[in-house]
C-alpha cells in the first residue's frame, strides 16, 4: 500500500461513522476558531501600537525628566532645601541648566523642552471660539496626518496641527480646506492678561493612541510659552516638567542603554515611547495569553475526542485489521493509516475553524473600525496573516496526531489470528 493509498483509505475511513466524526470535528472547530480570533486580536493591537510608536519616533525619541527619589516610609518627610530644584505641584521642574546638561549627553542629537501650554481658545476668521488642548508629544515628531504637511522644523515658523474633530467646528468643509489657513490662538499670562497669536494650519492630524491634542511647531511653542510666562514675579518657580530628546540616528539597544545610564548619573530618567507603553503591551499580551490558554484547553479536550473516535474505530475494524495483516500489511503502515485519519480529522476541524474565524473576524473588525473604533484611524482590532493561520492549523494537526498515537499503536499491535476471530 503506497502513501497515496494510505491517504485515500484514511479519508474514506474517516467518514464511516459520520456522526461521531462530525462531533469530534466540531470540538476541534471550536478550539481552532477561538485560537484564531484571539491570536488575531493580539496581532491587531500589537501592530497598531507598533505603528503608533514608529510614527512618533520609536526608540529614537525619548522623554527625559528629573529622577525621583523613593523615600522609605520610616525616613519621614523630606527636608526642605531652598537651593533644590524648582517644583510645580508634585513635579520637579527642569531648569534651563538641566536642559543644557541633557543636551550635552553623548548620543543625544537635540533636546526640546516640553513647556506645559494651556491656550484659552482657537478661532478662525472671527468665528466661534473653541477650547484647545496641546499634546506635548505632537509636533516633536511625525504625526499621523489626514491632510496637509508636517510642522516646520525651523524656530521661526508659527504653525499648528489641528485634530480632525475641529475641522467642521472651525468652519472648514473638509480637512484639505483647512490647510494653510490662519487661525488665532489665545493664552493668558501670569498677571491675567490675554494675548493672541496668529498661526498657520500646517495639517490636520488623526486622533491616535497617544492623545488627540493639537501640535505646535517649535516657534509657536516658544512664542506661546513666552507669553504665558509674561508677568511672573522674580523668585517664582519656573521650568519644564519634561523634555524630549532626539537620539543620534542609528542608535541601537547597546547605545540606548548607555544614554540612559549617562542620564541616570546626571539625575535624570530617560524613557522611550516603547518603554512607556511597555506595561500596556504586557497587560494586553497577558490577556491574549489567557484567552489563548482557554482555546488550547478546548483543543486538548478535542484531542480526547479524537482518541475516543479512533479507539472505537479500531474496535469496529478489528477483523479488517487482522485481514490486512494476514495479507502482508505491516504494523508500520497500519499505524500510519490510523495516524493519517487523526491528522485528517484535525485538519478538517482546524481549517473550518480558522476559515470561519477569518471570515467572521474580518467583518467584525471592519464594522468596529467604522463605528466604535473610528476615533482611532488605522486600528484593525483583528489582524489575520497567512503565516499565523497556517501555524494554528499546523499546531492543531500536531495535537491530533499525538492524540491518535494511542489508537494507532493499538491497531498496529493487533495479532492477525486473534483479530480475524474477533466478533
Amino acid at each position: 500500500m503506497t502513501a497515496g493509498d494510505i491517504l485515500r483509505s484514511a479519508v474514506s475511513n474517516t467518514f464511516r461513522s459520520k456522526v461521531r466524526t462530525a462531533l469530534t470535528v466540531v470540538a476541534i472547530f471550536i478550539g481552532a476558531f477561538t485560537l484564531t480570533l484571539t491570536s488575531a486580536i493580539g496581532a491587531g493591537v500589537s501592530d497598531y501600537i507598533d505603528k503608533q510608536v514608529g510614527a512618533i519616533g520609536g526608540d529614537n525619541l525619548m522623554t527625559v525628566s528629573p529622577a525621583t527619589e523613593a523615600e522609605a516610609a520610616d525616613e519621614g518627610p523630606k527636608e526642605y532645601n531652598p537651593d533644590g530644584a524648582a517644583t510645580q505641584g508634585n513635579f520637579t521642574l527642569l531648569s534651563d541648566a538641566d536642559i543644557e546638561a541633557i543636551r550635552a549627553t553623548e548620543g543625544i542629537e537635540k533636546v526640546e523642552p516640553a513647556a506645559m501650554l494651556a491656550p484659552d481658545f482657537i478661532q478662525y476668521d472671527g468665528g466661534a471660539k473653541f477650547e484647545l488642548t496641546v499634546n506635548p508629544m505632537a509636533g516633536l515628531a511625525d504625526a499621523d496626518l489626514a491632510a496637509g504637511r508636517q510642522l516646520a522644523e525651523d524656530s521661526g515658523s508659527l504653525e499648528v496641527l489641528v485634530p480632525s474633530s475641529y475641522v467642521e467646528a472651525l468652519g472648514f468643509t473638509d480637512e484639505q480646506a483647512a490647510v494653510d489657513q490662519t487661525v488665532t490662538l489665545a493664552v493668558t499670562d501670569y498677571a491675567g492678561t490675554q494675548h493672541t497669536v496668529d498661526a498657520v494650519i500646517a495639517g490636520v492630524q488623526n486622533d491616535s493612541l497617544f492623545g488627540d491634542g493639537s501640535g505646535f511647531s517649535a516657534g509657536l511653542r516658544a512664542e506661546m510659552d513666552a507669553l504665558q510666562r509674561t508677568g511672573i514675579p522674580e523668585g517664582v518657580s519656573t521650568g519644564y516638567i519634561t523634555s524630549v530628546a532626539y537620539l543620534d540616528e542609528g542608535t541601537d539597544e547597546e547605545h540606548l542603554a548607555a544614554v540612559k545610564a549617562d542620564l541616570d548619573a546626571k539625575g535624570f530618567t530617560g524613557l522611550t515611547v516603547a518603554d512607556q507603553i511597555g506595561a500596556i503591551q504586557t497587560v494586553i499580551n497577558g490577556i491574549i495569553g489567557v484567552l489563548n490558554a482557554f482555546a488550547v484547553i478546548a483543543l486538548i479536550a478535542a484531542g480526547f475526542g479524537i482518541v475516543n473516535t479512533l479507539l472505537m474505530s479500531v474496535q469496529e475494524r478489528t477483523r479488517e485489521i487482522g485481514l490486512m495483516k494476514a495479507m502482508g500489511m505491516g504494523g508500520g503502515k497500519i499505524f500510519a493509516l490510523f495516524s493519517v485519519e487523526a491528522i485528517f480529522i484535525g485538519f478538517l476541524g482546524s481549517a473550518l475553524g480558522a476559515g470561519v474565524a477569518v471570515g467572521l473576524g474580518s467583518v467584525i473588525s471592519s464594522v468596529l473600525s467604522n463605528t466604535v473604533l473610528s476615533s482611532l484611524p488605522g486600528l484593525h482590532i483583528m489582524l489575520f496573516t497567512p503565516a499565523s493561520v497556517a501555524t494554528i492549523i499546523g499546531v492543531v494537526m500536531l495535537i491530533a496526531f499525538l492524540a491518535g498515537t494511542l489508537p494507532a499503536r493499538r491497531a498496529a499491535k493487533q495479532n492477525p489470528i486473534d483479530a480475524l476471530r474477533y466478533e
